[in-house]
């Protein structure tokens, strides 16, 4: 039981690292100087697979460590390139609402 747990956070874990992963910007890779993209969709849609698919648990240790790289390295690198994700506003909004000059 406990084996089937740590798989399915293992699997959901893939899965949230990949949809990441997608969201993420092509150019903000190569700014980040990181492999492209492609290379990421590919090898944490692998694991995704191998992990909701074969269930071997060596492969899916494998793939947590390719989970475990993106998260650690490839996201905070690609997260300093793009900024801070805003919602809504204006640049010019301060901490408590939009910047009027003193007025």
């Amino acid at each position: 039981m406990v084996l089937l747990v740590i798989g399915w956070a293992i699997t959901l874990f893939s899965v949230v690292a990949f949809v990441d992963a997608a969201l993420k910007r092509e150019d903000a890779y190569r700014a980040a100087d990181k492999q492209n993209k492609g290379f990421w969709l590919i090898i944490l849609g692998i694991a995704v697979a191998v992990n909701f698919f074969a269930g071997m648990f060596f492969l899916m240790i494998i793939g947590l460590i390719a989970n475990i790289v993106y998260f650690v390295d490839v996201r905070p690198a690609l997260k300093q390139v793009t900024g801070p994700r805003r919602r809504g506003g204006s640049s010019s909004d301060g901490p408590y609402g939009p910047y009027n000059g003193g007025r």
